[in-house]
C-alpha cells in the first residue's frame, strides 16, 4: 500500500505514547472535551474537533461532536446549519488521506464568508482534517486547527502528521465506546510478526525499514500488516496501530 512506502518524519514516541494514554483514560461521554483540550496543549494546535458524520446506522443526521471551538462558533455554526456548506464535511469523500485546508476548494464567496466568520471567532486560519471510515459504514472526521503563521504550521503539520493519523483512530475508537455506539468485542489474537509489525509502524517505521529491522521480505511485512488489518476489522495500517493500541495489543 501506498502510504507504507512514503517516508514518515521521526516521531515524538513519547509524546505518542502519553497522548495515547490520556486517550484510554477518556471512558465516558464528559471525559472527551477534557481530553481534547489536553491533546491540543500537546500538540502545541488551537483547537481539536472530532465529527461523527454517521455511526453506520444508517442515519442521515450528525449524531455527535466533541470540540475545544469556543462555544460562541459552535452555537453560531449549530444555528446557521454549517454542517450543510461547510467544505470540511467534504473531505469525506476524498478517500483516506489528510487533508490540510488549503487545498480545499476557496472559491465560493459563502465559504470565503465561512471560513472568514470562523476565524473571527478564534478557529485559526489553518486546519488539517482527517477522515475516518471503518468497516461497518462509521465515518468520521478529526480535524486540528492552528494560529501559527503558515511556515510554521507547515513544520508543525509535517512532524505531527503520523501522530495525528493515529490518534484520530484512537480517538474514534474512544469516542465510541464512550457515547454507547459500539460495545466491546472480542478480538482474534495477534501473531508475534503481525505484533512486530505494528509496533514498528506506530513508531514510524515503512515497509522497507520493518523488513531490515526484522529480517523479513517486504512482501513479508505487507502480508502481516495486511493479516493484522484483518483480524483487527482496520481498513488501513493507521487504522489497525490505533485499534491494536486502545485494545492493548501494543505499546506505543
Amino acid at each position: 500500500m501506498a502510504e507504507n512506502r512514503t517516508s514518515i518524519p521521526a516521531i515524538d514516541t513519547r509524546r505518542l505514547s502519553l497522548a495515547l494514554r490520556t486517550l484510554r483514560a477518556a471512558k465516558h461521554r464528559e471525559d472527551l472535551y477534557r481530553v481534547l483540550g489536553e491533546l491540543c496543549v500537546r500538540y502545541g494546535v488551537a483547537h481539536m474537533t472530532f465529527l461523527v458524520v454517521s455511526s453506520g446506522d444508517g442515519s442521515s443526521s450528525y449524531p455527535y461532536y466533541c470540540t475545544t471551538y469556543p462555544e460562541s462558533w459552535t452555537a453560531t455554526y449549530v444555528d446557521q446549519r454549517y454542517f450543510d456548506m461547510d467544505p470540511v464535511i467534504d473531505v469525506m469523500r476524498w478517500g483516506f488521506l489528510p487533508v490540510d485546508w488549503s487545498s480545499l476548494d476557496w472559491r465560493s464567496a459563502g465559504r470565503v464568508r465561512f471560513f472568514r466568520e470562523a476565524r473571527a471567532h478564534g478557529v485559526g486560519a489553518r486546519g488539517l482534517t482527517i477522515p475516518i471510515r471503518a468497516p461497518n459504514g462509521e465515518r468520521c472526521l478529526f480535524s486540528v486547527t492552528s494560529k501559527l503563521p503558515r511556515g510554521e504550521w507547515s513544520s508543525l503539520r509535517a512532524s505531527s502528521l503520523h501522530e495525528l493519523q493515529i490518534l484520530s483512530h484512537h480517538l474514534h475508537e474512544t469516542v465510541f465506546h464512550a457515547i454507547g455506539f459500539r460495545k466491546p468485542n472480542r478480538t482474534r489474537k495477534l501473531s508475534r510478526r503481525e505484533t512486530q509489525c505494528l509496533q514498528l509502524l506506530a513508531r514510524g517505521r515503512i515497509s522497507k525499514q520493518i523488513a531490515a529491522d526484522l529480517g523479513i521480505s517486504e512482501n513479508a511485512v505487507r502480508l502481516y500488516l495486511r493479516s493484522a488489518r484483518l483480524k483487527l476489522g482496520a481498513i488501513t495500517s493507521h487504522h489497525a496501530v490505533a485499534r491494536a493500541s486502545y485494545r492493548e495489543l501494543i505499546s506505543v
